[in-house]
């Protein structure tokens, strides 16, 4: 399975690309000449490319040179969801930027970029092994597995902490703009678009989120971006990296979490514990804030980001009808009476779906 990186954006300016995109699958030969430029192609060798699947913002293909593999990705200009979402395709190099920082603090938890190719957007990293398993689908099959979640707590907290009050990564990762146009807008202005009565509830979370600046922030913790490989996780996907909340991080991944209980109504308890095993994971490493405060904000953020999940641009796949209507009416209703605290909304959730 694959891993994945990117570099950087300018915060105001966003450039989408207005060349034509060539999709590197089709040209075998430009990225032949991508991996010959990065020292990894030589002569004779045979050129083998099989498009992975499961991602919607970039092409992931693994290419095999002989005996040896790696994993080429491509940003895409418009992102393979059915509302209409373009996104600028320089995020590739804040990905890069991302993994390279991230691999010198938390070493074996990130995927090691070789290197990228501006003039097609793309960048070239190591391919993981079949060995590797992805941690949506070992939720999905039932193996809960409370110890991963307990060391992706401590691999992000470990990255949140290590890079807070830096002000040379905040300039390097000002990608206000990006992360606007990537979480921002297609999450929580889209939820609100589709739900006005708490419009202002989610304004207000989004402007909070937008200029709040403390750690460098992945922004897209999610299981299936998780590998579970022999020393723990690997995280991928760092398209929407940028310097930010880390509120979102953590919000994000118990976002997923609870909606895997829905999903799957009789692995409930299970997921809530590993909820709390992340939670009680992560929180150690917070010395940037007072913890009480980012878990404020974490339990005000989670019911939007819940209903941007069946109402935002890019809903998840998995809930039928029915399960997306009973997930809408749970977070309209933790957005109109907030939760004080992550245990109540745990419990509130136990309540709900333990029916």
């Amino acid at each position: 399975m694959p891993k994945s990186g990117r570099h950087r954006l300018h915060r105001v300016a966003i450039t989408f690309m207005t060349s034509a995109f060539h999709d590197l699958t089709q040209h075998p030969d430009q990225l032949l000449r991508i991996l010959h430029d990065l020292g990894i192609e030589h002569a004779g060798e045979q050129l083998r490319i099989t498009v992975l699947t499961g991602g919607v913002s970039s092409s992931i293909s693994r290419v095999q040179l002989g005996a040896r593999s790696y994993c080429v990705k491509q940003a895409l200009p418009q992102l393979k969801v059915a509302k209409d979402w373009k996104v600028p395709v320089e995020r590739i190099y804040a990905e890069i930027d991302w993994l390279r920082t991230a691999e010198e603090i938390v070493p074996g938890h990130v995927p090691h970029v070789i290197g990228f190719d501006r003039s097609t957007n793309c960048f070239v990293m190591e391919y993981l092994p079949d060995t590797y398993i992805n941690w949506k689908q070992e939720l999905r099959e039932g193996r809960i597995a409370p110890g991963i979640a307990a060391q992706m707590g401590s691999v992000l907290g470990r990255i949140h902490a290590e890079t807070a009050g830096k002000e040379t990564l905040a300039r390097k990762f000002a990608h206000d703009a990006t992360f606007y146009a990537i979480r921002i807008e297609p999450y929580l202005e889209e939820a609100a678009r589709q739900n006005p009565d708490v419009a202002p509830q989610l304004k207000q979370l989004a402007d909070r989120t937008r200029n709040t600046r403390l750690v460098l922030v992945h922004g897209d913790v999610s299981p299936k971006n998780i590998l579970i490989g022999p020393k723990g996780p690997v995280l991928l996907d760092a398209e929407c990296a940028c310097y930010g909340d880390p509120a979102f991080d953590v919000a994000f991944c118990l976002n997923h979490l609870l909606l895997k209980s829905v999903w799957i109504p009789t692995l409930l308890p299970a997921l809530l514990a590993v909820f709390d095993v992340f939670v009680s994971a992560y929180l150690p490493h917070v010395a940037w804030e007072s913890t009480q405060a980012l878990r404020a904000r974490v339990a005000t953020l989670l019911p939007a980001l819940l209903l941007a999940r069946v109402d935002g641009k890019s809903p998840v796949e998995y809930l039928d009808a029915g399960a997306q209507s009973r997930v809408r009416a749970a977070a309209l209703k933790l957005l109109r009476e907030p939760a004080s605290s992550l245990e109540e909304i745990t419990s509130f959730w136990k309540e709900e779906w333990g029916r």
